[in-house]
């Protein structure tokens, strides 16, 4: 069942007394989380715990005896029920029900579809694994097709509300951005790039007086690969001496970027300006492969420098596409229907497929081989799973700035150090707050719509496709692979 329903699992008593283990889930967040329902006379309140990994995701086992049971949940003291299961009116107002055969027949009672409908990620019962993993295969056949009509509509309308709403919509009430002269040591860059949790930053030249450029953990990825190579010419000394602008020009012979008849020439600025429309400013992302674009606003006439207002991401355009929509989903037909069912996302290739591998690794792989993975294929953060592809945690890009703390690149091996040794490294807060829920998760059943919500929470960038109850990674959806779809 989803997330707010029930797993089941049958637990041997002694005879006609056969007690059934129902997990309750409550995924919607809260502070303080307890289940109350008939089984309890309406009188006892059962505390619920997060999942781990999940914050937002309570949940509790009670062994019941079969029959019909009614139930609700008491969130920060307020008496909830779950609007996505079965309810009903009852003498306690509105309540979930659930109906628990006293020989569970799993081909009835557990293949509903409310079974796959939910974002349940920590489902550890054995035969409901095994009966995650059938319902998989059959109540997804055939797959909910949608009109190329009802496409094309879903597609123009969100279309026109990216090419009439601005780039200065994005601009929160208060906040801060962060620039960094180019002048500055590359080992201190990093230290304010980790010592105030952020992964990109502008760079300004006094100089030329303007923006030339972004520093971001590629680039420090990119630093660490190079001090990791036998006989590199980047040394310790030179990242502790080097300036941004010096390693900024390094990087582009590192990268063969720009060499024409040996003159080098430096990659443009992709900016945007705060009365530019959201659908320019989600191409401009898109098409130079970037993860921000720094929106500025100049004033030519009194000669006065230009003002950066903000870092436009994906996440915060879909963010406002979520708001816009919210109470009117069913004007996009394409919102209804589930993830596995959209040409979009990076999946594991099936038997006699030949997809592009997913991006994964293991938490005794080493750190060298996430930083080439990181390169190579070109993602922003990867999955780290168990020898069953069970999703463990997540490394990103951003968690490599945490060896930037102590100087502690200058006496790690790249290929002694592990994933599991380097996110221990960085799961201390940083200095202005705590980084947040690492890993976000959905399942291959869960709507567009629902998928789209999780991305536009700030910092998410791509979520990973789970398998039901045993957590196996599925696939990966980015916020980019949302917006390619959306606007193709």
């Amino acid at each position: 069942m989803s997330a707010s329903g029930m797993d089941y699992g049958r637990e041997s008593g002694g005879a006609g007394k056969a007690l059934t283990p129902a997990r309750f889930v409550w995924p919607y967040g809260g502070r303080s989380v307890y289940l109350s329902g008939s089984f309890t006379g309406w009188s006892e309140h059962l505390p619920m715990t997060p999942v781990e990994g999940c914050p937002t995701v309570f949940q509790t086992i009670c062994s019941l005896p079969p029959g019909y049971h009614q139930y609700k949940f008491i969130v920060d003291g307020e008496w909830r029920h779950d609007e996505h299961q079965p309810f009903v009116t009852g003498n306690y107002g509105i309540v979930n029900t659930v109906l628990l055969n006293r020989e569970p027949d799993y081909n009835s009672a557990v293949l509903s579809p409310h079974m796959t409908s939910g974002s349940s990620m920590d489902v550890d019962n054995e035969v409901f694994q095994r009966v995650v993993r059938v319902s998989d295969s059959t109540l997804h056949e055939p797959l909910p097709k949608i009109s190329e009509t009802d496409m094309e509509v879903s597609r123009h309308r969100i279309s026109v509300f990216l090419s009439t709403h601005m780039a200065y919509e994005l601009l929160p009430e208060s906040g801060k951005v962060i620039a960094l002269d180019v002048d500055l040591p590359v080992k201190q860059a990093f230290h304010i790039l980790y010592e105030q949790g952020i992964s990109t930053a502008p760079l300004w030249d006094f100089s030329k007086g303007q923006f030339v450029g972004v520093l971001s953990a590629l680039d420090f990825i990119l630093i660490m690969r190079e001090l990791g190579k036998h006989g590199s010419n980047l040394t310790e000394e030179e990242l502790e001496t080097h300036t941004i602008s010096a390693w900024k020009q390094a990087k582009l012979y590192l990268t063969n970027q720009a060499i024409e008849h040996g003159k080098m020439f430096s990659k443009r600025l992709v900016q945007a300006g705060p009365d530019e429309n959201l659908k320019d400013v989600t191409l401009k992302i898109l098409q130079n492969r970037i993860a921000t674009v720094p929106v500025t606003h100049s004033t030519s006439d009194d000669g006065s420098y230009p003002q950066l207002l903000y870092l436009a991401s994906l996440s915060e355009v879909l963010k406002l596409v979520c708001r816009y929509f919210r109470h009117s989903t069913n004007s996009l037909p394409v919102l209804q229907l589930p993830i596995c069912s959209l040409p979009f996302g990076t999946w594991v290739p099936k038997i006699g497929e030949s997809n592009k591998p997913l991006a994964i690794l293991r938490p005794n792989s080493s750190l060298s081989a996430a930083l080439n993975l990181f390169v190579q294929a070109e993602v922003s953060s990867i999955p780290i799973v168990d020898d069953n592809d069970s999703l463990l945690d997540v490394y990103s890009r951003s968690d490599i700035t945490a060896l930037a703390k102590d100087k502690i690149y200058t006496h790690i091996n790249l290929e002694e150090m592990t994933i599991h040794q380097a996110l221990q490294l960085g799961q201390e807060p940083y200095s202005y707050g705590a980084t947040g829920q690492r890993c976000h998760m959905c399942l291959r059943s869960d709507s567009l719509h629902k998928v789209m919500e999780r991305l536009a929470k700030p910092g998410v960038r791509r979520v990973v496709i789970v398998e039901a109850g045993s957590k196996r990674v599925e696939g990966i959806i980015s916020v980019g692979d949302i917006f390619r779809f959306l606007l193709s």
